[in-house]
């Protein structure tokens, strides 16, 4: 991806959040200078990936198969002492912007619809072998409300309903089309980009840059070391 579009991508999620009254916390406003004199005082943020998120899953079309998301919190799954068993994220998925089939090893999540469009989230479970969608029926929670929906069937939430996806449930999502662009919460167990994931098709996770222009805001695997 171009920087110029990237840069663009995150001055439009700014001004949707603030649309949505949901304020980020002072580092997602931190220009790269910023980080540049930045010490060691942030290394939580560093560490655990916190702040600007985004990828085109490898293919080259962010539109079609896309997400923009910014990390609030995180713990460590590396770190027995760390004291945080939780993440918190915020997305926007675009009307027919699909983020394509995975599960998580691990991870617990409840993906939150916070306002704006519908979020359309397919469902199937993995085989055992994790390489293919299984047959069996899927339930699952909705805000406490039990949910049985066949394989790759779905549950569409509108703002303010969330599901709950348990480890190994394959899902896929986007936005409803004619309904508009969505504001997504995550909240879920530690999260682990470099190995919870399980993409049922080849994917890339982290997009491949092209620095056509200087960055608006760096990206969560972009902040600068510090200074000795």
């Amino acid at each position: 991806m171009k920087r110029s579009r990237i840069n663009a991508l995150i001055k439009d999620a700014e001004a949707f959040f603030a649309d949505y009254r949901f304020r980020l916390p002072p580092f997602g406003h931190w220009t790269p200078d910023q980080w540049r004199a930045t010490g060691r005082d942030a290394d939580e943020i560093r560490e655990k990936h916190l702040g600007w998120d985004l990828t085109d899953f490898s293919q080259g079309d962010f539109d079609r198969l896309g997400l923009l998301l910014f990390t609030l919190r995180n713990g460590s799954l590396s770190d027995p002492n760390d004291g945080k068993c939780y993440a918190e994220k915020l997305m926007i998925v675009r009307e027919l912007q699909l983020t394509p089939w995975h599960f998580h090893w691990t991870k617990v999540e409840d993906i939150i619809n916070r306002g704006g469009g519908n979020l359309v989230v397919d469902l199937a479970w993995a085989t055992p072998d994790g390489n293919s969608l299984d047959d069996r029926e899927v339930v699952v929670s909705c805000d406490g409300v039990v949910r049985a929906v066949a394989a790759r069937g779905n549950v569409t939430l509108v703002p303010g309903q969330s599901v709950t996806l348990p480890p190994k449930l394959y899902h896929q999502f986007y936005g409803e089309e004619g309904h508009g662009t969505v504001l997504v919460g995550e909240v879920s167990k530690t999260n682990d980009d470099a190995t919870d994931n399980r993409f049922l098709d080849n994917m890339g996770r982290f997009p491949q840059i092209e620095e056509d222009e200087s960055p608006y805001r760096l990206l969560c695997t972009e902040y600068s070391p510090v200074r000795q």
